[in-house]
């Protein structure tokens, strides 16, 4: 059975494996602070619908509490342990069934399981957090083995801490002329491919939001990360199959284990 996987835009993905939908880190906003859209229509309403979320930290691009009001109500959100005491506004949205994770719980959905691993980044709640609260990445297991990165640098033991993987969605950019600490570059996204060796591979969290005004500044930064991960990722892991694709377009994979 395929998996399929569409890309919103910045971390914003739906992942469809055995008749379960879920989605990641949604955020359906023209602007957000200081960040606007620069390239792709905010997702249809239909990208909305999902069985299960998966929030992967407390930064507003990735928790985004008007994208997670506009969920269906009944609609299951993971979050991070400690979230809604970090995030007040969480706890008013009664409507949604929140549940805190960790690293290493196993939550069952359907046919799927979802397990949580760690990543390497602050994922508290920015600018100011007293709480902090753990950055976490996503392994969906069903049909595929699907790995959502979430925010994360590199490190080395990533693959021990993942586990095997057959699709990994990894983040190439960012939403600014210069990434933190904390973050994979498309560079970085390529050398975790060949550490983690999935079958295929797409590249998010870049080419979606930048600061309003700066328009000009490291232009470079925006547009050419995905064109950048394909080209390295062809020289660090051969072997893996990179699908760049467009705001709102899919990919089908069939994975044979």
């Amino acid at each position: 059975m395929p998996v399929e996987i569409t890309w919103w835009g910045h971390a914003t993905c739906t992942i469809e494996d055995s008749g379960v939908r879920l989605l990641t880190d949604p955020l359906f906003a023209r602007r957000l602070a200081h960040l606007r859209r620069r390239r792709g229509a905010p997702p249809p309403a239909a990208a909305r619908r999902a069985d299960l979320v998966l929030v992967s930290h407390l930064h507003a691009d990735h928790l985004h509490v008007p994208s997670l009001a506009g969920l269906a109500p009944g609609t299951r959100l993971l979050v991070p342990r400690g979230a809604p005491r970090a995030v007040p506004a969480l706890r008013r949205l009664r409507q949604l069934r929140i549940t805190e994770v960790g690293v290493g719980d196993e939550i069952p959905v359907g046919p799927l399981v979802v397990r949580v691993v760690p990543a390497r980044h602050d994922g508290r709640r920015l600018p100011v957090g007293p709480h902090r609260s753990p950055a976490l990445g996503y392994v969906v297991e069903g049909a595929a083995r699907t790995y959502f990165a979430g925010d994360t640098g590199l490190f080395d033991e990533m693959a021990a801490a993942v586990g095997p993987v057959d699709v990994a969605l990894l983040p190439v950019g960012g939403w600014g002329p210069h990434l933190g600490e904390g973050h994979l570059d498309a560079g970085r996204a390529a050398r975790a491919l060949a550490l983690l060796e999935p079958r295929s591979a797409v590249p998010v969290h870049y080419g979606t939001y930048w600061p309003i005004g700066m328009d000009g500044v490291r232009p470079h930064e925006f547009h050419a990360p995905g064109d950048e991960f394909v080209r390295l990722a062809a020289e660090y892991a051969p072997g893996v199959s990179v699908h760049r694709l467009g705001h709102g377009e899919g990919v089908r994979l069939e994975v044979a284990r």
